[in-house]
């Protein structure tokens, strides 16, 4: 957690607007649909379908025709995580949502923690859900999965200087204000990195980022978007900003 808004007063939060990016989830997005919007009623749900060849585009225009406060997003062709949300963010900031909401399609986080997440926003810029703080867990990963993300997030954390123990996690509530703060046009990362840099962003900023527990379930049915392209991208880009940070600081001390 971050103590940059310990000394602030925080506004009120405005509609809430849950992003949910879909490449061939026509087996879950009805379920995690349903679940959000009984979860908290009044969040609307934008769902940004990438060009599903298995029709998710199609199951969610049934449930926006049979909803008014869900929106589907008709993407091109399959573009990667972060420039799903990208385009969510943008959506939503356009139509006048105060709090923007990343969440997977495929039921590993619960809709059923995003009140959690929304009261802490109160007294916050940035909140993620944590898989790695005490209170936190994952049902049903294998080991090198939870070794890929403890690593990861370890190595971001020291190579980037932030105090976040789930620097990759993609259960996060923004407020807009905090997305219009970090240049969103010009980030390029996807998948893990793309969480890391949004992290990066914020507290380079001086914008409030804090924790709250989750349960991470393993998803049931359909198939994981991780692959090694998406560690390896990773990997090189924290290192860059790692190494770039540090020269900046030491040129800085020798010009001063």
């Amino acid at each position: 957690m971050t103590d940059a808004g310990e000394q602030r007063e925080f506004g009120p939060l405005g509609t809430a607007l849950v992003i949910i990016p879909t490449y061939n989830e026509a087996d879950n997005i009805q379920q995690v649909v349903s679940r959000v919007r009984a979860a908290v009623p009044e969040a609307h749900v934008l769902i940004a379908d990438d060009n599903s060849p298995d029709g998710t585009g199609k199951v969610a225009d049934e449930l926006a025709a049979e909803d008014d406060q869900v929106r589907v997003l008709h993407r091109r062709g399959k573009e990667g995580l972060g420039a799903a949300y990208l385009a969510g963010f943008r959506w939503g900031i356009e139509h006048g949502f105060g709090v923007l909401v990343e969440m997977d399609a495929d039921g590993s986080h619960q809709p059923e923690e995003l009140p959690r997440l929304l009261t802490a926003l109160r007294s916050a810029d940035l909140v993620i859900g944590s898989r790695w703080v005490p209170g936190g867990r994952i049902v049903n990963w294998p080991a090198h999965r939870k070794a890929i993300s403890r690593c990861g997030s370890l190595y971001s954390r020291i190579m980037l200087d932030v105090a976040m123990r789930d620097v990759t996690a993609g259960f996060r509530a923004f407020r807009k204000e905090t997305l219009e703060g970090i240049d969103m046009d010009s980030i390029a990362s996807q998948g893990y990195c793309f969480q890391v840099e949004l992290t990066r962003r914020a507290v380079g900023a001086g914008f409030h980022v804090t924790e709250v527990p989750i349960t991470f379930v393993e998803r049931e049915r359909g198939d994981s978007k991780m692959s090694q392209a998406i560690v390896a991208e990773a990997f090189w880009r924290v290192t860059a900003w790692g190494v770039e940070g540090r020269v900046k600081k030491v040129l800085g001390r020798r010009h001063t």
